[in-house]
C-alpha cells in the first residue's frame, strides 16, 4: 500500500464544479495507476482543510466515487480505493509523458503561459477527437 496520498487541487476558473474536478482526479489517478487498491483518500477534513471548500462537497465526490464501485467508505478509518482503472496501456505512459514534457519545454520556450498550452491542447484534442469520428 502506497504511503503517498493524493493531493487534490481545484480550478475555480475551470467551469468544473468542485466536486466534479475531485472525481475526475481520482479517476485520473486510477488510471495512471497513482492510486492502487488498497489506497486511502485523504479524510473529508483533509480535503476541507486543503481545498477551503464545503464538507458536502467532498463527501458528494466521495460518494459518486463509491457509487461507481471505485472506493469504499470504511466508518472510522476512511475511503479506500476498492479498483483501479489502470489497462493494459500502462507501460506506453513513460514514453508518452516524456514526449508530452518535451512538447510542454518548447510551448513555454516559444513564449505560451498555462492557459495558452491548456487550451491549445484541448481545441487540439477535440478537433482530432472529431475528426477520428468522422473517418
Amino acid at each position: 500500500m502506497g504511503l503517498e496520498m493524493i493531493e487534490f487541487h481545484l480550478d475555480g476558473r475551470s467551469g468544473v464544479s468542485p466536486y466534479q474536478q475531485i472525481v475526475q482526479q481520482v479517476r485520473n489517478a486510477l488510471r495512471l495507476g497513482l492510486l492502487r487498491e488498497g489506497d486511502q483518500l485523504p479524510t473529508v477534513k483533509d480535503v476541507v482543510a486543503a481545498l477551503a471548500i464545503n464538507p458536502n462537497t467532498v463527501l458528494k465526490a466521495y460518494r459518486e466515487l463509491e457509487h461507481e464501485g471505485l472506493v469504499q467508505a470504511r466508518p472510522g478509518r476512511g475511503t479506500f480505493v476498492t479498483r483501479t482503472l489502470t489497462d493494459n496501456t500502462l507501460a506506453a505512459h513513460g514514453p508518452l509523458r516524456q514526449d508530452l514534457r518535451r512538447w510542454l519545454t518548447k510551448a513555454r520556450k516559444a513564449g505560451l503561459d498555462d492557459e495558452s498550452i491548456e487550451a491549445l491542447f484541448l481545441t487540439t484534442f477535440r478537433t482530432a477527437a472529431q475528426q477520428e469520428d468522422i473517418a
